[in-house]
């Protein structure tokens, strides 16, 4: 698909210079109202629109289609910096930057009418695209399960074929601010249940938006309900229906790195806010019964010590996660092996920094005025954000405690 008619600027991918500048230069703007929309828990439109501007809008769709196609390690630093002054504007961002890495990849099983509405609208500026995969009694997609939200086939009043959604999803990020809703649904094929993703745009009748969003931590995102009542979707905006069994064919290995190394930029950001803020009231706060600053006591620098240790961790291997999806081969296929175990340590190492900074600031970073109290809850997010810690490290454990065969063994110590 030709650029044209694009209305918003797109940053050339092979310029992450010019990339992460731009991501400075937003995180500037909208880091002025990120403290009050957490406090209200109000999604910002100014915020996203604030990315498009800056040509950060479609970093991961692939420059055949008119985008950036930056490369993973830049747009995993971006992130960073987006998440450092507001990870909820961030986590929207991540979202809608995973669907259109998915639309990059060249498999047959996207329309090309679809894949050129999303293309067009998301170059002529914001159009966010989530998808919605949990729901009330399924819980998380990650765990299992078939979705309860049902498609049927029907015929419009037109004569022309068309499917009928219904259902309800929960933990809808970004809901009241996207222009596509990617429904993860089950069907009824002729030899057994279907399942797939259902693309709807937000315009479409019968969707109604349930503000049910009131978390302790990233509250701006406006993850609310979505319910669906008979929500009518035509045929090419269907993708990847299958056997409910079976695996989605756009859901590789390579879109597992991906998505685990943006969420975990997300956190990193989150713990180099803390350090700002730790560092900052440390150096400028003097007790009257010491004279000096807080940052001059051996106690507080041993503090300091672990949370950079901590961050060492996290930044690490999320750097080193984002180099290894890229390279692809061997390399990327490992990568994806561990992924979901990097992204349990490293939201644990930022957990486990934001609460050493309470314990330097004591009760002074609990007021709701300072900024470590709102990094703080924005951090307990990380282990309980898909993939949870829990299910990742048994599937680690289960993993490590199985007996390899000495082909495995001959393998892994290469």
């Amino acid at each position: 698909m030709a650029a044209a008619g694009v209305t918003v600027p797109v940053l050339a991918g092979d310029d992450p210079a010019a990339i992460l500048a731009a991501a400075d230069a937003v995180a500037q703007v909208i880091a002025p109202e990120a403290a009050a929309a957490d406090r209200d828990g109000r999604f910002r439109p100014a915020s996203v629109e604030a990315l498009w501007r800056a040509g950060l809008g479609n970093l991961t769709l692939a420059s055949r289609l008119g985008g950036s196609g930056a490369t993973l390690p830049t747009v995993t630093e971006a992130v960073a910096r987006i998440g450092a002054v507001d990870p909820s504007t961030a986590l929207v961002w991540v979202m809608h930057l995973l669907q259109l890495q998915l639309v990059s990849e060249p498999v047959d099983v996207w329309p090309d009418e679809l894949r050129d509405e999303i293309v067009a609208e998301t170059l002529a500026g914001p159009a966010l695209i989530n998808a919605l995969s949990v729901e009330p009694d399924l819980g998380s997609a990650a765990r299992g399960g078939r979705p309860a939200t049902t498609a049927v086939r029907v015929t419009g009043a037109d004569g022309t074929p068309a499917w009928r959604l219904s259902g309800h999803k929960t933990f809808c990020t970004g809901s009241v601010g996207l222009r596509w809703l990617v429904v993860w649904a089950s069907a009824q094929g002729e030899s057994g249940p279907l399942t797939g993703a259902f693309f709807v745009r937000a315009d479409t009748p019968g969707i109604e938006i349930r503000e049910t969003w009131d978390h302790v931590g990233l509250r701006a995102t406006a993850s609310h309900d979505v319910i669906l009542h008979d929500v009518v979707v035509p045929p090419h905006r269907v993708v990847g229906l299958a056997p409910a069994d079976r695996e989605q064919p756009f859901r590789s290995g390579t879109f597992v790195v991906w998505g685990v190394a943006l969420l975990a930029a997300i956190y990193v950001g989150v713990g180099r806010a803390t350090r700002t803020a730790l560092t900052t009231y440390l150096r400028e706060h003097v007790p009257a019964s010491l004279g000096v600053s807080l940052a001059t006591l051996p106690r507080v620098q041993a503090i300091v010590g672990e949370i950079e240790a901590e961050l060492l961790i996290a930044e690490t291997l999320t750097r080193e996660l984002a180099a290894a999806g890229e390279h692809g081969g061997t390399e990327a296929e490992r990568a994806s092996a561990r992924a979901t175990l990097v992204k349990a340590v490293v939201t644990r190492a930022v957990l486990a920094a934001t609460d050493r900074a309470l314990d330097a600031v004591g009760d002074a970073g609990l007021a709701r005025h300072h900024p470590l109290q709102r990094h703080h809850r924005d951090a307990l997010c990380g282990p309980v954000h898909t993939p949870q810690t829990d299910s990742v490290l048994t599937a680690a454990g289960r993993a490590a405690l199985t007996p390899v065969t000495p082909t495995e063994r001959s393998h892994d110590a290469r």
